[in-house]
């Protein structure tokens, strides 16, 4: 098993990947474009709405809020998860960084 070289690059370029990969997954997005549709705190909705068994939400919320994307409360036995709104900003910065730095005037240039 080969090692892993994240010192190799900025702390800015790990915490990206980071939240790359907690994107990467098809369930994670929709709970997120819930999420941001509701724009509310929610809680036992996801279920419904995905179609997917409460292990497997449960498992896709503490990967985005891992990365801090969501934020939840614990009232008694529920738990209500929405957007934290300071990590959405900066991963939103960061991805848009990286974006803006493509400037191609004409589309067809390229190799």
């Amino acid at each position: 098993m080969g090692v892993t070289k994240t010192d190799l690059f900025s702390v800015s370029q790990n915490d990206l990947a980071v939240a790359a990969k907690a994107f990467a997954h098809p369930a994670r997005i929709a709970i997120i474009q819930y999420l941001l549709k509701t724009n509310a705190c929610i809680n036992g909705d996801l279920v419904n709405e995905l179609g997917l068994a409460q292990a497997t939400i449960s498992q896709h919320l503490r990967e985005l809020k891992d990365i801090g994307i969501i934020q939840g409360t614990i009232e008694g036995s529920r738990i209500s998860y929405c957007i934290n709104p300071k990590r959405w900003n900066e991963i939103k910065t960061q991805f848009n960084s990286i974006f803006d730095q493509f400037k191609s005037a004409n589309p067809d240039d390229c190799c």
